[in-house]
């Protein structure tokens, strides 16, 4: 279930509003780029003018309070359906993905995994790596898979769905990693598991972070995605209102209390 709360807005027969882009140092794309972004449910606006640029190999903590609209400016980027993007330009490794389905974006290198992970009912931890890797372009082998899970590995025949929260959350990002990607993204890693998973699954996501997996993570855990992320960029309803290093959110309570209620 998305975070975002819906802001209604009256479409009718206006374009929708949107600036120049922002753009890398010499007009040129960086690693990923998402310029003006404007993404709409239905009329609902929820995505305002959102822009930044992330390095290859940086990690970002997408942050915000609940209804900021930070599921929905992942799911924008992913290209899901919704929320439609209505305006703006999103580019991975200079291909144009706002041009993209969401299954074009997945074939040239972004990676979601959903909040509720998705897990394959009727099929094995196995079966449910293997169909990740049905076509390529292929990523991690089913046994480096293993070695990052463990835990996997010993549970390869049990029904993925039957796994506990933290192991399903597992195997959602090992599917990810069986395909080629580019930019991962992370939606609540954390969400609805016990603390000593969440150390587990952080450190997993250290180990991707030593890979230079370029990554966005979404958490309400904010501190944790603080201490994991390079960066950091807040939402606040729709718009970016703090885009800067991570430390400087960790030190600063002021800012946190009123973006982030922590």
């Amino acid at each position: 279930m998305s975070d975002d709360t819906l802001l209604d807005v009256d479409l009718s027969g206006s374009k929708v509003p949107g600036v120049a882009p922002v753009r890398g140092k010499g007009g040129a794309p960086a690693f990923f780029s998402a310029w003006d972004l404007h993404a709409y449910y239905g009329e609902s606006y929820i995505v305002q003018g959102v822009s930044f640029d992330i390095r290859e190999g940086e990690i970002v903590a997408l942050l915000g309070r609940n209804g900021a609209g930070k599921t929905s400016t992942m799911r924008t980027i992913a290209r899901a359906d919704n929320p439609a993007l209505m305006h703006g330009e999103i580019w991975l490794d200079h291909k144009p993905v706002h041009e993209m389905k969401s299954h074009e974006a997945a074939q040239i290198g972004i990676g979601l995994v959903p909040e509720d992970r998705r897990i394959i009912q009727g099929l094995t931890v196995e079966e449910n790596l293997k169909l990740a890797r049905i076509a390529p372009p292929h990523g991690w082998s089913i046994e480096r898979i293993y070695d990052l899970f463990p835990r996997l590995g010993e549970r390869r025949t049990q029904e993925g769905t039957t796994l506990s929260g933290g192991e399903q959350q597992m195997l959602a990002i090992g599917r990810t990693l069986a395909r080629d990607i580019k930019l991962l993204l992370l939606d609540e890693p954390y969400e609805g598991l016990a603390p000593v998973i969440v150390q587990e699954i952080e450190r997993t996501l250290e180990e991707i972070k030593e890979l230079g997996i370029t990554t966005i993570i979404v958490e309400q855990n904010a501190i944790a995605a603080l201490h994991l992320a390079d960066r950091a960029i807040i939402l606040d309803m729709g718009h970016i209102v703090f885009d800067g290093v991570s430390q400087e959110v960790l030190d600063n309570a002021d800012l946190r209390q009123q973006y982030l209620a922590i």
